[in-house]
């Protein structure tokens, strides 16, 4: 059994599968492993044997050529050739469902997810129209990015449709309580939020030699601390006081718990991770009020927070985690968000200020940093 370095989860399982792998992680659950053309290189798939009734597919990664491939080699090999009863999806993002309606069409098998999981999935695959990308722009632009940083994420317009080229038509909708039936035994729905909106994880008690058994999605992961960001289209929201709050409800799962997340290793310590990323957010609030002190805008708090280089990609998700920790302190009332001073031409919109209450009310006279 292999421990952290803190010692806070430990992963019994001594192998992980190599990309296009499998193996099995307790009975009649398989690990495969599918890559991934990010900094975060892989994401776990889950399939669960239903016995006579065929396979459920717990995610399914890209909706690219490569992955389709690598697909039909363990819907051969991995899978015996079995049927697919059904493609389950823990959340909207592009590793997760991107394979979706590929795969419901290739083998017949329904599909399931949460209803805002799905419409999120449905309304971004069909791509921005010009308005929606005004409202990106304004966002963005609002952070204070530096002008060939905007632009280099503006130009990733359409990443999502690439990566999720469609989505199943129909679905069967998961709500958290409800009971997933998987041959002769039931997965339960565990709901939460602040990662998405409505993401999906799936719990089934121990039993018949199976240990207690957490399908988490990206809502909790061993060795990183999941995104938790704003997006331009709803740039006034605290994901992270429903992440907080998720966290919190990990609690009612045993401790023992074999959690099976979408990244790193299959690991034990679930009530010890979920108090460690509740103590990371707590340490990063505090780093960003003192940084506050003086006037910031989410772009300098931002490169404070993430100062090493950052791709695109990266730098979406680092925007959007750190407005999401500044929105928080707003809600608690510990800091105040105000328009900056003017830049450029009058078309564009300044930049927002973050600061504790009470400073620089009128006539600003921020240090941005």
């Amino acid at each position: 059994m292999l421990s952290t370095p803190d010692g806070s989860v430990e992963y019994p399982l001594c192998t992980t599968p190599d990309p296009g792998g499998w193996q099995e992680v307790a009975p009649g659950v398989l690990s495969i492993r599918l890559s991934l053309p990010f900094q975060l290189d892989h994401i776990n798939v889950w399939a669960l044997d239903g016995g006579a009734f065929g396979w459920t597919l717990v995610d399914c990664g890209l909706g690219d050529p490569r992955s389709r491939a690598v697909w039909e080699v363990l819907l051969r090999d991995a899978l015996g050739g079995r049927p697919v009863e059904r493609v389950v999806v823990t959340h909207f993002h592009p590793d997760h469902i991107g394979a979706a309606a590929w795969l419901v069409e290739r083998t017949g098998a329904g599909f399931a997810t949460s209803l805002t999981e799905w419409l999120f999935a449905r309304t971004l695959s069909a791509g921005n129209d010009a308005a929606t990308d005004a409202v990106v722009e304004q966002f963005y632009r609002r952070c204070g990015l530096e002008e060939d940083t905007l632009q280099s994420l503006l130009a990733r317009k359409g990443a999502y449709s690439r990566g999720v080229p469609a989505v199943p038509a129909t679905l069967t909708r998961l709500r958290a309580g409800d009971r997933l039936p998987v041959g002769d035994r039931h997965w339960t729905v565990i709901g939460g939020s602040g990662h998405t909106a409505e993401p999906v994880s799936l719990y089934r008690p121990a039993g018949g030699g199976c240990p207690d058994l957490l399908i988490s999605g990206d809502r909790i992961l061993p060795r990183i601390s999941p995104n938790i960001s704003v997006w331009p289209s709803e740039p006034d929201a605290d994901p992270l006081a429903d992440y907080l709050a998720s966290l919190e409800g990990w609690s009612v799962l045993p401790a023992d718990t074999l959690v099976l997340p979408s990244h790193g290793r299959p690991f034990r310590g679930l009530h010890r991770r979920a108090e460690e990323l509740a103590l990371h957010h707590g340490e990063r609030l505090a780093e960003i009020e003192t940084l506050c002190s003086n006037s910031r805008t989410a772009a300098a708090v931002t490169r404070a927070l993430f100062p090493r280089p950052l791709d695109p990609q990266q730098m979406l998700f680092a925007v959007g985690e750190a407005v999401a920790h500044l929105n928080h302190l707003i809600r608690k009332g510990r800091l105040e968000r105000v328009a900056g001073p003017a830049v450029g031409p009058a078309s564009l919109p300044p930049a927002d200020l973050y600061h504790r209450p009470g400073r620089h009310r009128s006539g600003l006279t921020a240090v941005i940093q």
